[in-house]
This record gives C-alpha cells, structure tokens and sequence, in this order.
C-alpha cells in the first residue's frame, strides 16, 4: 500500500513545504535530492519510513516522521484536519537532544523458576541458547530425566534484587537432588538463606511476582504456566538476551538541588513515595537512582520541586517546545477548541490507528501529543498548554495501567485546582481509561466545545521545570477568564508557603540553615526570621526541623509572590552582651534563660553575680571567667563514691 500524498518540510520554522502523490516510488528522486541538499527534513509518512531511513544513506538521524494519516487524515473530520496536520508537522519539527545511555550485559545465565513440567520444558527450550538452571518449588513426584542437559533444583525464592545482568535471590528450602535419583527424585537435606545470581529470571512459578512493578524490570519475564503461548513467548524473548544492551538513562539527578535531607532530618520524599519499581533510596542529604533499575516511568522527575530529578526523554523545556510550535500552527492555521490528547507509543498508538482504520478516526480538533511515558508528564506541560490555548487535556491510559499512577492523579488534581480557581469551568484535565477503540472515541466526541484563553500566549520556553512551571503560570494568570492572587493546592504540591506560631518560635533559625533554596532566611545584623514564598518548594525540612514544632505547610499559588519582596515572619531586639555592647542573641530569649535559671540552679544563686555571664557574647563570658577565675564545680554537692566490687564483697562477708 502506497501513501497518497507525502509532504518533506526542511528547516523550521521558516521551512519550504512540498507536496508530492507518489514520493516513495516514482517520485522518490526528490526525497534523494531534498536528503542530499543537507538540513533538517520532516517527512509525513510513517508506513515508509524505513524505505526513507535507507535512501537518506549516511543522515537517516537528519529525518524526523511523523503520521499525519492515522492522526489526521483517515477520520469523519478528514477535510477540516488541515490545521491539525500543520499543528503535527510544526512540532515533529523540534528536534530534541541526545540522551545519555546505560549499557547492561547478559552472560545468557538464566534460572527457570517454576512449579511442574512447564518449567522443564521451557528449560529444554532455552538449553541450546542460554546457561539453563531449572529451580522447582516441588520435585517429589517428578521422575528424574535420562539424562542431565541441565541442573534441576529445588527451592523457594524468598526475595529478589537486582537488575537484568545481574540478578541476586535469596532462596530457601534449597535442595539437589542425588545423582542416584530412580524413580523420583531423592534430595539432600535443604538448606536455606542461599544466594543464587542469574542475568535473566523466567518465573513461571505462577505466584506472586518477586519484583514490585514487575512488568518494568528488564530481564524479568513472567508467563502463567497454565498458558503455553504465554510460556512460549517468553521462552522466545528470553532466549535473545544474550550480549550487550542499551537503555536510556531516562533521568538525571543533581544532588545538590536535591531538597531530601539535611542534618539526619527527612524533608521531601515525593520520588520515593512513587517510584514504583524502587529504584530510588536516600543517599544522605538526596537521594539516588539505579539507572539499571530505572524504568522511565518519570513520576520522580514530574514530582520533584527543585528539579533536582530531569526526564531526559525528552527533558521537561523541549517537551515545552514542541507543545507550543504545534498549538501557534493550529491557531494560526484557523483551527479552533483544540483538545491536547498525551497519549505512549505502545498503548495509545495502536489504539489511534484502529480508531482511525475501523472507525471515525480522531475528531479535527483532538491534537494527539505522543510522549515516552504518561506519568513523566508534569504540571508545567498542563499549564504550559492552558496558556498556548488548548480547550481540554487528556491522558491515554490502559485499562489496567502496567505500574501505579499516583504521581499522575497528584499532577491532575494540582491542575484543576489551578484552573478552577481561574474560571475555566468544566472538566479541563481527565484520564480516558480503556483498551476499546470504540470506548476511546465516544469519549473524545463527547467532550464538549469549552472556553480558552481569549489572545494564546506564544512565550518561550527556556529553563529547568521549575522556570517553565514558574513562569506558565505567570502567563496562565494573565490570561485567565478570572484571575485571583492565591489559590489554595492540595497537599504534595511544589509552591506554597508555610505558617508560623510566632508565639512559640524561638528565632534559633534552625530552618533557615535547613532550607535548600534559601526561601528562610536571616538577617546577619538583627534576630529576624524572612520567607520568600516564590522560593518554597514546601520540602518540608523546615518543618521537620524546627525544634518547637511551631512550622507548619500550605500549599497554595500566590501570584503576587514573584513581585513580593521578603516578608518578616518575626522580629525580635537583640540581646546586647553587658560587657562590650556586641549583639549576640536574642534578647526575650536570654532572659528567658536567665529567669529560668537564677536561684533555681546551683551554679547561679540569687542575687549571685555569676548570672551576668549568661548576658554577655561568648569571648567576653571567657574573659570574665577566667579574670575571677570562676570555677564552675564550686559548690557542687559531695558526690557519693561510687561502690565497686570490693564493697560488695567486704559487705557479703559481715565486715562492713
């Protein structure tokens, strides 16, 4: 099947557009020439594109695709999707950067984890190809083969860990059996608390799965025994994991953004709470991520307030990028009520092309938005979109999603509290959860024509998610139907402010040596407290930190806090030292202390002048000390000796 019209785009964005019928069979010379003239090329066909990769000879990296056919074209909309396909050739135009890799290698050890022959058998399957151990919850009944092709074991696997190349499980119940085995398998005495360690896991043991978010560990593979083409296929994959492989490094960490801990006290958890295959754990004052457990699902990266965490496929400002060169070439190509639908490749793509091939296809003004993962999705791309005039969001999820997505109903409830609070009625932000391509689309005809931003913004976007987070909002406020100054969030957002029992903070300033973007802060010359609210990320170390426990969160959008200078949270007068005047404290709290001690402690007597210590800065206190040469034992009670062993035994014997 040829496509009927395909169109190269080099260059953006003042780019030349050229319309062919037949550009990959008789008129492919000019896909060689547009390829050989050097530049950027966009071409709108998917079907052929590795018959494009391979005419580009040494530049297949130069193509950009794009299917404007499934997505636009092949619909009851078809004739008005015109605005539609320049929106997708504007943003398949936004080249994005490499990304870093990580290499993972496999030996081809593999263990078998099952409960009857089905095991057996995939480990026949698997001999000729890869290092087979077949491990068995149960061998009593089994008869053991002629012949040994690999070694058949029993035993439970108590816990696993690790990654593909290098797995470790600890296994309980261990036992081999004896080489003198006849009719069943006779075993030695088991053993527990072993260590085996494998490159790959085929668990067809049919219980629970040894990994959280299991279908995301690479080099673990799981088949219901009782299905044997579910068995076979895994047989068939396991099989090819032998060798080298690379997989992204789906995310970047800087530890010093990083606002997880300082000084033993825990703040923000946000990625630790929803990774979901626990590739995350504190490492001091941040955290880390195995890049070879990682599966890119990106709930860290679309959570985190500092930017500590960054997607890298793409990172958060090109994502940016590409969602406002396709809505200013949907406006200004007319089109109208335009719905951002985000949608994967593995899930939402097939479900596209059969909607779009046995059914009515994708409605004129749904814009479909294609990223790595749904979850890696963050607040800054909602209100980003808001701002660039897009009517509605929606995500493309499976039926039954493959890992938890707490972090993305975090993201939605955030933004609809934000645009409820600035007059965008209905329902802005909503999930579509199906498998059904008929289900799919009744759901985007069914969402109704709502209001968007009167004049779309065009900013661009340059900076980390916060910056792009920061200032989305900004724009999104100015063009709000109806713009307030603060909108409360619900609790895990990352812009707040927090609130303080003045009565009970001290002014030790415990929080502000804790916060890690500076939004405490003291004053070096008098006892004051500051807070910028514009630098909150609410982490919470303040919190944590405080010993009088008098700090508490709120999570709310102040729009003014951009323009806000600091505010004073307390002030108090300084405590002079009596001495040489210098400040060294503060005043209420040095005679808080004094009160508390005087004639109530053996080292301050009433009406002693020793008191007066306590009102002077430390070098003066030494000074003073030292001329009066104040001991401060003097009048420490007669301690009582300390009995030892040889009372004990004169007393026992009557001498005492």
């Amino acid at each position: 099947m040829r496509l009927d019209v395909a169109t190269i785009r080099r260059g953006c964005p003042n780019s030349e557009i050229k319309g062919f019928r037949h550009l990959c069979g008789a008129e492919l010379d000019h896909f060689r020439n547009a390829a050989a003239a050097g530049g950027a090329l966009t071409v709108a066909c998917t079907q052929q594109a590795a018959q494009f990769a391979e005419e580009a000879g040494e530049r297949p990296d130069a193509i950009s695709f794009v299917n404007i056919r499934e997505t636009a074209g092949w619909s009851r909309d078809g004739v008005r999707a015109g605005a539609k396909m320049a929106a997708l050739l504007a943003s398949a135009s936004i080249p994005g950067p490499d990304y870093p890799l990580v290499t993972l290698s496999s030996e081809g050890v593999v263990l078998v984890y099952g409960r009857d022959e089905a095991a057996i058998e995939a480990g026949r399957l698997l001999a000729d190809h890869l290092d087979v151990t077949v491990m068995l919850k149960q061998l009593d009944e089994m008869v053991p083969p002629a012949a040994t092709v690999f070694p058949i074991v029993k035993g439970t696997i108590r816990s696993a860990k690790g990654h593909f190349g290098a797995f470790e499980l600890a296994i309980d119940d261990y036992a081999r059996p004896r080489p003198s085995s006849r009719d069943r398998f006779v075993l030695d005495a088991p053993r527990s608390g072993v260590t085996s360690r494998c490159d790959i896991v085929l668990d067809l043991s049919g219980g629970m799965p040894l990994f959280p978010a299991h279908e995301l560990r690479d080099g673990y593979l799981r088949a219901d025994p009782n299905d044997p083409a579910a068995v076979l296929r895994a047989v068939l994959t396991a099989r090819d994991l032998v060798g080298s492989f690379d997989k992204p490094r789906y995310v970047d960490v800087t530890p010093g953004l990083c606002a997880h801990s300082r000084s033993n006290r825990t703040g923000c958890h946000r990625c630790l709470d929803l990774c979901p295959t626990g590739a995350i754990t504190p490492a001091g004052n941040h955290v880390e991520i195995d890049p070879n457990i990682c599966a890119g699902c990106g709930q860290c990266a679309a959570a985190c307030p500092t930017g500590a965490a960054s997607y890298t496929l793409p990172p958060a400002d090109t994502q940016l990028q590409r969602l406002r060169a396709m809505l200013l070439a949907y406006h200004a190509a007319g089109g109208a009520n335009a719905v951002l639908l985000f949608h994967d490749g593995s899930h939402g793509t097939p479900l596209i092309e059969a909607l779009a091939r046995h059914g009515d296809g994708l409605p004129a003004n749904v814009l479909p938005f294609i990223v790595n993962e749904l979850t890696q999705v963050g607040l800054e791309a909602i209100v980003g979109a808001f701002a660039y005039g897009v009517t509605a969001v929606r995500y493309l999820l499976r039926a039954k999603p493959r890992h938890d997505v707490t972090g993305l109903s975090q993201t939605i409830g955030m933004a609809d509290a934000i645009l409820g609070g600035l007059g965008f009625e209905g329902q802005r932000v909503a999930t579509i959860e199906t498998d059904d391509p008929d289900a799919f689309g009744s759901h985007l005809t069914g969402i109704g024509p709502l209001a968007a931003v009167a004049t779309p913004a065009t900013f661009k976007t340059v900076g980390k998610r916060r910056d792009l987070l920061r200032f989305g909002l900004s724009e999104l406020h100015r063009l709000a139907p109806k713009p307030v100054d603060v909108i409360a969030l619900p609790q895990g957002a990352p812009v707040g402010a927090i609130s303080v029992d003045t009565d009970g903070c001290t002014l030790c300033l415990s929080c502000v040596s804790a916060c890690p973007t500076g939004a405490l802060r003291d004053d070096p010359e008098r006892p004051v407290l500051k807070f910028i609210e514009d630098a909150c990320v609410q982490c919470g170390l303040c919190q944590t930190t405080c010993p009088e426990k008098v700090i508490t969160l709120k999570p709310q959008i102040d729009f003014r806090a951009a323009r806000a200078p600091a505010a004073v949270i307390k002030e108090e007068e300084p405590a002079l030292c009596v001495r040489c005047g210098t400040a060294f404290g503060v005043k209420s709290t040095i005679d808080r202390i004094a009160a508390k001690l005087e004639g109530r402690h053996w080292m301050y007597p009433a009406g002693d002048k020793r008191i007066e210590a306590l009102r002077m800065c430390a070098d003066c206190r030494v000074i003073v000390m030292s001329e009066q040469q104040f001991n401060p034992l003097k009048g420490v009670p007669e301690r009582t000796p300390p009995r030892t062993t040889d009372d004990y035994l004169r007393q026992r014997e009557g001498k005492d």
